[in-house]
């Protein structure tokens, strides 16, 4: 097995302080942001890397990282992470439920809040093409208005994007896709 990658846990983020390192992860799957860099145009650069707490998770369950904290370089678990996470986003198991079943099926995913939804998904990652989704997640028992699809639905058209709604079951450990598609009539 290869060896994880030591990264820093502060505050709601999560660094890769060696470059090469950080440009490791960032090859495994477009994981995090260099520091200073918006869109890095090749995947090794000479900063440290930023990881947003959910891909963090992510990556220390799939056991590609190592989390430590403070000057003794405690080991972070990954119930530290998760409570954490809980505490920084709404509706986190829901959120992450998805992240980790798009992830899984092979897609990129990073925060969507630039267009008003939960996550920007890529097919091939940032750089390669624009992302193609943008997904909202919603517990099945919440309702949506008709304003609420309009809105998404228009601002989708304008970034050009399929607006995606997932509804993840957590009980049944089952994530449903609304993929909405706009015509002109």
């Amino acid at each position: 097995m290869p060896r994880k990658i030591k990264v820093e846990f502060i505050e709601n983020f999560l660094v890769a302080w060696d470059p090469v390192e950080g440009s490791t992860l960032y090859k495994l799957g477009f994981y995090g942001k260099p520091l200073g860099i918006a869109k890095p145009k090749i995947p090794e650069f000479t900063v440290p890397l930023i990881l947003d707490l959910m891909e963090g998770l992510y990556l220390a369950e799939e056991e590609k990282i190592v989390v430590y904290e403070g000057k003794e370089k405690k080991k972070v678990g990954l119930r530290t992470l998760q409570k954490k996470a809980k505490q920084l986003y709404e509706e986190f198991e829901e959120k992450y439920a998805v992240y980790r079943d798009l992830r899984g099926k092979g897609l990129v995913v990073t925060p969507g809040i630039k267009f008003g939804c939960d996550f920007a998904v890529y097919k091939q990652g940032p750089g390669f093409e624009h992302a193609p989704f943008m997904v909202s997640v919603k517990k099945a028992t919440v309702g949506l208005t008709a304003t609420e699809i309009v809105k998404a639905g228009r601002l989708a058209t304008t970034v050009r994007k399929r607006f995606i709604i997932a509804v993840p079951d957590l009980g049944k450990g089952k994530i449903s896709y609304l993929i909405f598609k706009w015509f002109r009539a």
